[in-house]
């Protein structure tokens, strides 16, 4: 087993732990096309990291390794200090891994609440039969799958629309019944694949909360792709620079802000 490294604490007083993921020499083709170019990174226990870079940078590419959807044609990724192969979603949902779509991905003839509850389907024990007659286990199981989606409604503050079919929603209350849906898989490790698209200012302020209580009080492991550089740099505790599939920059958001790289690839501006 691969050891891990040490933690350290966050200005703020956060404590982040060791290695929970890390990418190594991730390149990613399609065709005669890198879409990834030897990459490498890591995703500690507890933290909020983040993956920005200007459009085409191959920044959802590099999400899509991360859950599993791609496999590199070179490199590693390693998770909870073994190397991870190929693996079915199912597979990756079993793992701890849970996401958003930078596209939204739900059932708009259903309630917000079944949607969520599908978030609970890789946890659920009962086997078909008895789920589809809803006796004895089977029904226990969902009374308590039930509660604990009632308390990520609770938590998500959209206990007024838990009965309401997804696709009369608004768009931002739609970004908040995804990000519910995953957390309902109890994820140890949260993809957010551009949470913030499309929100007004004060939706963006309600989502930047509530990623930050889901790190805080739920102890998850966050990573983003989000191109509101500052709503980035508010919640991150480190970024990954990305581009053209290429990284250019990693560290802490004032390091980031600071790197010559950075600026150039976001302002367009040479330098020495």
């Amino acid at each position: 087993m691969k050891d891990m490294t040490e933690g350290y604490t966050t200005p703020d007083g956060r404590r982040i732990g060791g290695v929970l993921m890390e990418m190594k020499n991730i390149t990613l083709r399609f065709g005669g096309v890198k879409a990834i170019t030897d990459i490498s990174f890591d995703i500690r226990e507890g933290e909020i990291r983040a993956i920005i870079g200007p459009n085409g940078a191959g920044k959802s590419s590099m999400l899509n390794v991360i859950s599993g959807f791609y496999v590199p044609q070179e490199g590693e990724v390693w998770f909870k200090g073994y190397r991870r192969g190929p693996m079915r979603p199912y597979q990756v949902a079993r793992l701890g891994i849970a996401r958003t779509f930078q596209n939204i991905a739900l059932f708009d003839g259903m309630s917000v609440l079944d949607n969520i509850m599908t978030g609970r389907l890789t946890l659920m024990k009962s086997g078909l039969l008895s789920q589809a007659i809803w006796w004895g286990s089977a029904e226990r199981e969902e009374t308590a799958h039930r509660d604990k989606v009632e308390k990520i409604i609770d938590f998500l503050e959209i206990q007024n629309i838990r009965k309401t079919p997804v696709g009369r929603l608004p768009y931002g209350l739609k970004k908040r019944v995804e990000l519910a849906r995953a957390l309902a898989a109890e994820p140890r490790l949260l993809l957010l694949d551009e949470p913030m698209a499309g929100m007004n200012v004060e939706e963006k302020e309600d989502m930047s909360r509530f990623i930050l209580d889901v790190n805080d009080e739920f102890g998850t492991t966050i990573v983003l792709i989000e191109h509101d550089m500052g709503v980035v740099m508010d919640l991150s505790d480190r970024v990954v620079v990305m581009d053209y599939g290429k990284k250019i920059g990693d560290g802490t958001p004032d390091e980031v802000r600071s790197n010559p790289d950075v600026i150039a690839a976001y302002l367009g501006v040479a330098h020495d």
